[in-house]
């Protein structure tokens, strides 16, 4: 986790030709590739020259990648595998792509077993810390196989513009922490038993898949939101939510969310909900008054599990406007006037 230190000696080696590793010279981003079995280089070792770098390690390629020029990116390809390590992607380091060059995201895996028990706390058991702004992952796994024994993350994601396509996210509680910024998630797996998707970005979750393991009884998310005001939340759209048959064998289901601050927002749109989602669908965790200040809504959801006879009365409901105002294009627009929909489209 706290391997990269190496920043300023990077920006210094920027002044020795290091645009030999790109194509053209004038050329905006940088390609390097991790690759098993390569030469793993050492803090203040001088790069060669010459070629494509190829690393062990992602995290020996975050280290010691060069940095692009003219505001491109760095592209970090990585060979299908098993990686047990944890990395640390820094608020230095923006504009950085994963790219798993498998046939799936199941070729190419980014795992550590650390939970909260043994490691002082949650947020430091994270597989992957995710800091660096306009961060892109492509057709990679993020995974905490630490098991049922508490809080275990998998990814956490603190970057604003962060997009996430066809990755997975695999843990138990706690798989995937969402917390900063505005992130887009399209086409991806995120599985997990209790509060697995939880924070305080403003996130969108589009076409995904949302596999419940455990025992039954969690809570798919956990969001965070602080005040009335803030423009934070959770829209999962247009995405299949299944369970474990041991979730539904236990007769407990699983519910849609909880507030895990008071003013928490989740909003489900179009979303397959399966047999075994609480018929509540929503918990204030034990403490009335979120009740009144959470905000949880959905439309235009389908399946046995989307029955709204028999939800929270506090649920809000929604209008066409608001509807409207939950799109990813809209939501995750903000001053910048991002485009996560066309940025992801770019991806592979």
């Amino acid at each position: 986790m706290l391997l990269c230190m190496v920043r300023p000696l990077v920006a210094a080696l920027l002044a020795t030709s290091v645009l030999g590793f790109v194509p053209n010279v004038h050329a905006a981003n940088v390609t390097v590739l991790v690759k098993p079995g390569a030469k793993m280089f050492q803090p203040g070792e001088k790069l060669p020259q010459h070629g494509m770098l190829v690393f062990p390690t992602i995290e020996n390629a975050l280290d010691h990648a060069p940095e692009p020029t003219n505001g491109g990116r760095v592209i970090i390809e990585i060979t299908p595998g098993v990686y047990h390590e944890r990395i640390w992607v820094a608020q230095n380091r923006p504009n950085l792509e994963l790219l798993g060059l498998g046939k799936s995201p199941a070729d190419t895996v980014i795992v550590a077993g650390h939970y909260a028990k043994e490691s002082g706390g949650t947020f430091f058991t994270e597989t992957a810390e995710i800091a660096g702004n306009g961060f892109i992952a492509d057709n990679v796994t993020f995974e905490n196989n630490a098991g049922p024994v508490g809080q275990a993350v998998a990814a956490s994601v603190l970057a604003d513009r962060a997009i996430f396509k066809h990755c997975r996210f695999l843990g138990y509680q706690d798989t995937l922490f969402a917390n900063y910024g505005r992130q887009y998630y399209v086409d991806d797996y995120i599985a997990g038993a209790v509060d697995f998707i939880f924070g305080n970005a403003t996130a969108v979750f589009d076409h995904d898949q949302i596999y419940v393991t455990g025992h039954g009884g969690g809570q798919i998310t956990a969001q965070s939101r602080l005040s009335a005001d803030s423009t934070t939340g959770y829209v999962i759209k247009d995405s299949k939510i299944t369970l474990a048959p041991s979730v539904i064998a236990s007769g407990r289901g699983a519910g849609l969310g909880r507030p895990w601050r008071y003013y928490a927002r989740v909003v489900y749109l179009n979303t397959y909900m399966p047999k075994g989602i609480m018929p509540q669908g929503f918990g204030d965790w034990g403490y009335k008054p979120n009740q009144k200040t959470a905000f949880y809504a959905e439309a235009g959801s389908t399946g046995p599990g989307a029955d709204m006879a028999g939800r929270v009365k506090w649920e809000r409901k929604l209008t066409k406007a608001d509807i409207e105002e939950f799109q990813p294009q809209n939501f995750l627009r903000g001053s910048d006037d991002w485009n996560p929909i066309a940025e992801a489209a770019k991806l592979p």
